[in-house]
């Protein structure tokens, strides 16, 4: 299941994930954002054990937006172990996410 995250539980839930996990900065507003989150809705379909996806609406918390320093949207960070190890910046498709997952997982 995809959680939406705020300032009061995005460190903790980084910190304390015992998988991978994605982070999708995105607005309500912005296209792309929507499709991405369809993409993400059917990764977390297949990879629900073997990852945890949250989402980050920058309009709401902006503040965890600028520490990572997203100026674009939507932007996916992956964390692993509670470390940052990669960042894809616009909409993907499944298989381009995939092929990135292979390397996390």
């Amino acid at each position: 299941m995809i959680e939406n995250l705020t300032e009061i539980n995005f460190d903790k839930v980084i910190s304390e994930a015992k998988v991978p996990v994605i982070i999708d900065f995105w607005a309500e507003w912005c296209g792309p954002c929507k499709m991405m989150g369809q993409v993400l809705e059917e990764i977390d379909k297949i990879y629900n054990d073997k990852l945890f996806i949250g989402k980050v609406n920058v309009d709401e918390s902006g503040s965890i937006a600028m520490k990572y320093g997203i100026r674009n949207i939507p932007t996916l960070l992956f964390f692993k172990n509670g470390q940052l190890v990669d960042k894809q910046v616009g909409a993907v498709t499944k298989k381009m996410l995939e092929d990135k997952l292979k390397k996390l997982l």
